[in-house]
């Protein structure tokens, strides 16, 4: 059997650009792309922390040290330069795969620079 796993988040982001007329996708600062393992082209989900809008794209590079989080295309209609976003990556795996797998969590500040990194996300006390 195979379940749906979180492999990657980006955790707080801060959009840098809406950019309506380019090619949909979410450009991503390179460097950020590779502390989370999230590859070019690859399907990611987007819950914008300032309006609720959730959304599927997919992730292209932006230029190494930018800090570039800029949500593309169609997509630009759901965030405005500014939002926080937390920028989410799933895999499928198999329940062999899943006793030894932890996901890579990658914490930012209002400027994209990483706070911290994790690999679990702490038990929510109510």
């Amino acid at each position: 059997m195979q379940s749906i796993m979180l492999k990657a988040k980006l955790h707080r982001a801060c959009v840098t650009h809406a950019e309506l007329d380019y090619e949909g996708s979410c450009a991503i600062d390179e460097a950020l792309l590779e502390l989370a393992g999230i590859h070019e082209y690859e399907q990611i989900h987007i819950y914008n922390l300032a309006n609720g809008e959730r959304f599927v794209t997919y992730a292209i590079r932006a230029s190494r040290g930018s800090r570039t989080i800029s949500v593309n295309g169609a997509a630009a209609h759901l965030a405005n330069p500014g939002d926080r976003v937390i920028i989410c990556a799933y895999s499928s795996l198999d329940e062999q795969e899943m006793s030894r797998f932890e996901p890579k969590l990658v914490y930012l500040d209002e400027k994209n620079q990483v706070i911290r990194q994790s690999h679990s996300i702490p038990l929510q006390v109510v």
